[in-house]
């Protein structure tokens, strides 16, 4: 790519003039032409003979490129669609139209038979191709086509270098090609081998044939430059082909949307949206129409790429311009409109769908299926699963998972457990998710055993343990009360990641519950000291620890260090046990100069407190609490409960109560 840049990019310019289209009065096709035979059409591709005269051209001194190749292909095509067109009685019409079927048939015949393009041809083709069946360097070309020097022209030559199918026989026939007299170098030729080289992967090759083009003198035009490009998209080269499609774009050619679609497909397959979306601009920049395939593309890199605003823009203009999406193009779109949470939005695309005659694939119904449980709309997806059993949409895993799921949240554990068999029966069961959402339903069933065989039975088959899956395990050990499994679990589970909170308020309530207070004192450090991030629930475990072992101190000093925490900035409970330790009566919620009622978060802030201080033997500061505690409205009912709950735990009140 090194010598293509230095040589095409840096050194050889493109005519950047649009070659104008010949004013020839043979080339404009009447409505209705007054013949009663068809006359030869003066649009003839050159063989290179020198001493045929070229067409006429209004600007002679700056001829077309090719010998006026290209315009006089276009020009044909535009004349014989003219002709069908105007088809009538009394009309000008080929003799290809004219024929019958069984003329057809004959026709078709002479194809076969080397008729079409001349029985010298056909031989030519097929003696090139029969090279295929020998080894690289046995056989000489020249010797090989020897019998056929004078015989082709140009323009049959091209037509034998197309009909090959292997790269060798092109480069062969190629540089046979360029040996004989008939030969006169033109990008059409050229594009044919570049093709052929970018359909097998020479990238190489068909970057020397490039260069080489170049120096021949032959201006490469869009098509040239388009084969290229297209040659670099297919196997991957998308720093070449970004390079060259730059040097491209200098030179003010304007590539056809079938070049942009190869070079879009090319860079999503890599992931490379922000490449993709860059390029999506650029080619709306120049003028070029998008078609059905270049929106299906450019929706999936938006909403792989995280624009859904782009990608439903975008859905939206396609659907203006009557293109009809694709399946996966709604699919996608439902599937972020689950992840949005929107079910309306979601719920219309898939109707609009099944109004487009668009058969709802696995992972749309799993999509849709995501919502309905994400929005508790269980009924819904029920009958979205009774609705695949009609169209017969076959269900895979991860349906039949959600189906898991809806019927746990329903309390149905019988028919979880029915589907959760039938999976593996079918042979179906091999995601971890499935294996722990049935695990997760016999746990919120109480059914520990059954939760832990079904763990057991997923590491069996040596199927992979997430870090949910220790949750779990974790949570079955736990209700179990088995200790030693619980530690390794957490062990385990504290390798994948710093623990959740949830998970170290189970391990404190288990050492709780078994009497181990120094275990969960020693817990509690190493929580702390791994900065694992509180919530209110650890943090009310933790106050009940410390409130059990008398820890003031280091109750006081959490109290101050998750106090400065954002995630307590609004917490009340951390409000009213800063108020309670800092006895500040002032701080008290006041109604017209009264003291308003505690509520929850400060009722049990104060038990917390005067629990403490009671535990730590400080009697002075435990009565100053009640104190202040009997200030508020319903202080008097607070205080005595809380005396209530301290004598059921043995702690002494005399000094309180004196």
């Amino acid at each position: 790519m090194e010598v293509l840049k230095s040589s095409f990019i840096c050194t050889t310019p493109f005519n950047t003039q649009p070659s104008k289209p010949s004013k020839n009065p043979r080339s404009k096709t009447k409505p209705v032409i007054v013949l009663s035979s068809v006359t030869p059409d003066p649009w003839t591709l050159s063989d290179g003979n020198l001493e045929k005269p070229k067409p006429k051209s209004k600007n002679p001194k700056n001829p077309l490129s090719d010998d006026n190749a290209r315009r006089i292909i276009k020009a044909k095509a535009q004349y014989l669609s003219a002709l069908r067109r105007n088809q009538g009685s009394r009309a000008q019409t080929p003799k290809w139209i004219r024929r019958t079927p069984e003329q057809m048939v004959q026709y078709m015949e002479d194809d076969r038979n080397g008729n079409l393009y001349g029985r010298h041809v056909v031989a030519a083709i097929q003696r090139v191709r029969s090279l295929s069946r020998k080894p690289e360097g046995s056989y000489d070309i020249r010797e090989v086509m020897g019998s056929f020097v004078t015989k082709l022209s140009f323009s049959e030559m091209c037509i034998v270098l197309k009909e090959q199918k292997g790269w060798r026989q092109v480069r062969d026939f190629f540089s046979w090609m360029k040996l004989q007299l008939s030969y006169r170098p033109s990008v059409i030729v050229y594009t044919i081998v570049l093709r052929m080289y970018g359909q097998v992967g020479k990238i190489k090759l068909a970057e020397q044939t490039f260069l080489e083009m170049l120096e021949a003198g032959c201006e490469p035009d869009e098509v040239a430059c388009g084969t290229m490009l297209c040659a670099y998209a297919r196997w991957g080269r998308h720093k070449a082909m970004l390079s060259f499609y730059s040097a491209v774009q200098e030179r003010g050619l304007t590539l056809s949307v079938a070049v942009y679609n190869f070079m879009l497909s090319s860079l999503q397959k890599k992931s490379l949206h922000e490449d993709v979306m860059d390029m999506w601009r650029q080619m709306l920049d120049k003028g070029v129409a998008p078609n059905h395939f270049s929106y299906t593309v450019i929706i999936s890199s938006f909403v792989k790429g995280g624009l859904a605003e782009e990608a439903f823009r975008t859905f939206d203009e396609m659907k203006s311009f009557g293109f009809v999406p694709e399946e996966v193009t709604y699919s996608l779109l439902i599937s972020l409109s689950s992840k949005k949470g929107n079910q309306d939005n979601g719920l219309r695309l898939y109707e609009d769908m099944k109004l487009q005659g668009r058969t709802p694939s696995n992972f749309t119904c799993a999509s849709l299926l995501t919502l309905h449980y994400k929005n508790e709309d269980y009924s819904k997806a029920l009958s979205l699963f009774s609705e695949m059993e009609r169209k017969k949409i076959v269900a895979d895993e991860v349906i039949y998972g959600l189906l898991i799921r809806i019927y746990g949240k329903l309390g149905l554990y019988e028919d979880a457990q029915k589907t959760f068999e039938e999976i593996e029966k079918l042979g179906l069961l091999s995601n971890e998710k499935t294996y722990i959402a049935m695990a997760q339903i016999h746990l919120n069933s109480g059914n520990f055993e059954k939760a832990l065989g079904i763990l057991e039975q997923m590491r069996s088959k040596n199927i992979w343990f997430s870090r949910f899956a220790f949750i779990v395990s974790l949570q079955c050990y736990v209700m179990k009360e088995d200790l030693s499994s619980a530690e390794a679990t957490f062990q385990a589970l504290s390798k994948t990641g710093p623990p959740d909170a949830n998970c170290c308020k189970k391990m404190l309530n288990l050492y709780m519950k078994l009497g181990l207070n120094e275990k969960a004192k020693d817990f509690i450090i190493q929580i702390r000291k791994d900065q694992v991030e509180f919530d209110e629930e650890l943090l009310k475990t933790v106050m009940k620890v410390y409130c059990t072992l008398g820890m003031l101190r280091d109750a006081e000093h959490l109290i101050e260090e998750v106090s400065r925490s954002r995630s307590f900035e609004d917490s009340k409970l951390i409000q009213a046990l800063s108020m309670a330790m800092d006895g500040d009566i002032r701080r008290l919620p006041r109604t017209e100069g009264a003291f308003e009622p505690l509520d929850q978060p400060g009722t049990m802030a104060f038990g917390f407190v005067l629990s403490l201080y009671l535990t730590d033997g400080n009697g002075s500061n435990a009565e100053e609490k009640l104190k202040m505690l009997l200030k508020t409205a319903n202080g008097l009912s607070v205080a005595s409960q809380l005396v209530c709950k301290f004598i059921r735990e043995g702690k002494k009140l005399t000094y309180v109560v004196a």
